[in-house]
């Protein structure tokens, strides 16, 4: 006996309501099939901006709306092949006796899907962009215990995280002085440095780029690792997420480096006499690790 195959939406619904083109879509395969399933594809990526809602958030929002609806989760793979494999698995598995055809949008997984079983690109309805939604109101705020509960939930949600920082100690006169930038309203100095960017293609990139917006563009030599710290940041010592940067070692070649972006100063001072700024706090807390372990590399040498 031949029984109408179970038509199978695979989408991702990251928008905080069903919109006009998912209901259309959800309409179309439904006036075609007599079961229908929705397969939500699970990045590896929690809480980013391109993945915002979780599977469960998403499952209760279709279900709120199409109760009778059953919704799979799917996750991401790096290989098309296995991710079309592990598809196939799931729905096979989950419903062992039905056969499936698989609907998507034109620009979906369909170009990418190599199953055993047969897809219908479904036309694009109207101009509905997730990515605009959610951009539409990334910055709204909402007066409602849901909306607060929803921040603490993603919150929780997140995986801790390590913030990226990188701290640059540049030398002169055969690594015998050491420079040292002071930050508005803080009397204690520090080496320049600061957090590292998603578009910085390396560590040491970072740290070219912190230089040259804190010192400006005097010319320094290669830049040579020494070492990566956990810093005791006094912003991060409550928090699970904590910062870990990463020490380098530069040569001024010729210039003069001056104060820019988020320091007010700059100095030269002897590397002989960094123990005693210490002892007199004139050393911010944090640095301090990083001055010793310069120290112990520097102080010693001719």
């Amino acid at each position: 006996m031949h029984t109408k195959p179970t038509g199978v939406i695979i989408a991702r619904f990251q928008t905080p309501s069903l919109h006009e083109g998912h209901l259309e879509i959800i309409r179309q395969v439904k006036e075609q099939h007599n079961r229908v399933l929705i397969v939500l594809g699970v990045s590896p990526v929690k809480g980013s901006r391109k993945n915002p809602l979780d599977y469960h958030t998403r499952e209760r929002m279709i279900k709120q709306q199409f109760p009778e609806i059953v919704v799979l989760p799917h996750s991401d793979q790096k290989s098309d092949i296995v991710w079309s494999n592990k598809l196939d698995e799931l729905l096979h598995n989950t419903f062992p006796h039905e056969t499936f055809q698989l609907y998507g949008s034109r620009d979906s997984f369909i170009g990418t899907y190599s199953g055993r079983y047969p897809t219908v690109a479904l036309p694009p309805v109207s101009d509905y962009n997730a990515t605009a939604m959610r951009e539409a109101i990334s910055d709204k705020v909402f007066d409602t215990e849901e909306f607060r509960a929803g921040i603490i939930y993603n919150t929780y949600s997140l995986f801790p995280s390590v913030y990226a920082t990188v701290d640059i100690a540049v030398f002169r006169n055969n690594k015998t002085e050491l420079l040292l930038g002071r930050k508005p309203n803080e009397s204690a100095w520090r080496l320049p440095g600061g957090f590292s960017d998603p578009t910085d293609e390396s560590f040491e990139a970072a740290a070219r780029r912190e230089l040259q917006e804190e010192c400006g563009t005097f010319e320094p030599g290669a830049f040579e690792y020494v070492s990566s710290v956990r810093v005791n940041d006094w912003r991060y010592r409550s928090e699970v997420n904590k910062i870990i940067t990463t020490l380098f070692v530069t040569d001024l070649i010729y210039g003069e480096p001056t104060a820019g972006d988020d320091l007010e100063a700059l100095r030269w001072v002897n590397v002989k006499d960094i123990p005693q700024l210490i002892d007199h706090q004139e050393i911010t807390d944090t640095h301090i690790p990083l001055m010793q372990l310069l120290l112990k590399k520097y102080s010693t040498q001719d």
